[in-house]
């Protein structure tokens, strides 16, 4: 069977931001979760997720809040183009590797990719959020109507990612 990580993202105590971690919790409870799908809450902490994907995995899903400019609530799935540790621009900088603890999607995804532990298939599921920069704990109305969508795009994710094997 081919190995899926699932990773919930996000700043539980940034509203919407908390997200990509609110999708995790629901799909991680449900029964019949398949054996070779693993499901994580990375929060905030991105380097959480490229030690994670030293285990071994052919395909990772993502899920975070997604600024895309499309109505509060909008689910897109896309798939992740990584480019190269010396292609980044945000490399160049001498902070970095300043504190990899709080490592971005963007920047785990990168330096995955450069400890060659990043599998070759990547997804990013995503919902617009109402308000990106709001202080709070729960989600807003189109968020928490949006985890349904997006369990059920996961669903349809991990059949094809299987199926494909």
């Amino acid at each position: 069977m081919k190995r899926i990580l699932v990773a919930g993202m996000g700043n539980v105590l940034r509203r919407d931001d908390g997200f990509g971690v609110e999708v995790a919790r629901q799909l991680a409870r449900r029964d019949g979760l398949p054996p070779h799908v693993k499901v994580i809450e990375v929060g905030i902490g991105g380097i959480h997720l490229v030690q994670e994907l030293m285990d071994g995995y052919a395909a990772l899903v993502i899920v975070d809040a997604m600024e895309r400019g499309s109505p509060p609530g909008t689910v897109h799935l896309l798939a992740a183009d990584v480019p190269d540790l010396a292609d980044w621009p945000e490399a160049k900088r001498q902070d970095f590797l300043a504190d990899m603890h709080y490592t971005t999607p963007s920047k785990a995804l990168v330096l995955a990719k450069a400890l060659g532990v990043l599998p070759h298939q990547v997804y990013i599921l995503g919902c617009q959020p109402t308000d990106a920069d709001a202080i709070g704990i729960g989600l807003s109305d189109a968020v928490v109507g949006a985890t349904t969508a997006a369990l059920r795009e996961l669903d349809h994710l991990l059949h094809r990612l299987q199926v494909e094997s």
